[in-house]
């Protein structure tokens, strides 16, 4: 699998969201959507009206990262809205593999999110049945925070037990992702990177997706690296 560059909204523009993810729409493998509940994180964003919205909006992927409590009732109904993918929480489910079916069996693909303090490899048994593993590399909650790079080892041995069992996931890294970070997040075995404030804080976020896919792909080694839509 190719790097995948997801920009996320939560560094746009709020009042103009469908103008934002056109401003990616040429270059950008999925458009991140992350909605807050103000429980789970200390933030209020989205909804699944907006990602309604979002979805007669762009032809881009909408890849919903749910920051909410209860994820087992509600994760559903992102998938019924026409996210591709749907990422929750294992911190916050009661049920990470019937939530992960019912996702799934709504038609979208199911992710696992863990915060930085929980260990990944507790969840080693239970990666058959998800489609993508997103490791954080910030505390959830806010965009513009610093990369905390003690969570590549993390990622690395996802990656390790990935390859070791034969599974097929991606693995995400979300949080202070840039054009000084993502090299070393594809080197410990990352390959979808979602980028806010290095796409949206910029004045061409078109231009900085295929910086940062570029700077990606150098550092995986292989040219045939590139968008996996």
């Amino acid at each position: 699998m190719g790097v995948q560059i997801a920009p996320s909204l939560l560094s746009a523009d709020f009042a103009r969201l469908a103008d934002e993810a056109a401003a990616v729409a040429e270059v950008a493998d999925w458009l991140h959507v992350d909605v807050m509940d103000n429980h789970f994180v200390p933030n209020l964003t989205v909804g699944r009206p907006v990602v309604e919205a979002l979805h007669k909006a762009t032809t881009l992927p909408l890849d919903c990262h749910l920051m909410i409590e209860n994820p087992d009732r509600w994760a559903v109904g992102y998938a019924e809205a026409g996210a591709a993918n749907v990422t929750f929480h294992a911190e916050a489910a009661a049920d990470v593999v019937q939530t992960a079916r019912a996702i799934r069996a709504a038609g979208a693909r199911a992710g696992l999110a863990v915060k930085p303090a929980t260990p990944v490899d507790g969840y080693f048994d239970v990666l058959s049945e998800f489609d993508m593993l997103l490791v954080m590399t910030v505390e959830p909650g806010f965009g513009g925070q610093q990369f905390l790079p003690e969570m590549l080892p993390k990622v690395a041995k996802a990656r390790r037990f990935l390859r070791d069992s034969g599974l097929n996931l991606w693995i995400q890294v979300d949080g202070g992702v840039s054009l000084e970070t993502i090299e070393a997040c594809v080197e410990a075995g990352a390959d979808v990177f979602v980028a806010g404030t290095a796409v949206y804080g910029t004045d061409d976020p078109a231009r900085a997706v295929e910086a940062l896919r570029s700077r990606a792909g150098a550092a995986a080694g292989c040219g045939h690296r590139g968008a996996g839509r």
